[in-house]
């Protein structure tokens, strides 16, 4: 088990062991929650992967209407 501390700016840092573990580099964003006393770190997707035609579809197309059939 590795041990770490609370700073006083409220930064906990994480072991190298358990970065490395995990793949995390230096900027990586985690949603934070707490849960019955426990706080839990999820890293959040990386939202740069996504392109504009997977968000958006077809908005603006002109063509023939399309059904689902």
């Amino acid at each position: 088990m590795e041990r770490t501390r609370l700073s006083n700016k409220g930064q906990v840092v994480i072991p190298h062991r358990i970065r490395a573990a995990l793949g995390w580099k230096a900027g990586v964003e985690f949603s934070v929650e707490e849960a019955d006393g426990t706080v839990i770190l999820r890293p959040v997707g990386d939202a740069s992967a996504t392109t504009v035609d997977e968000v958006f579809g077809c908005v603006g197309y002109k063509g023939e209407r399309k059904t689902l059939k």
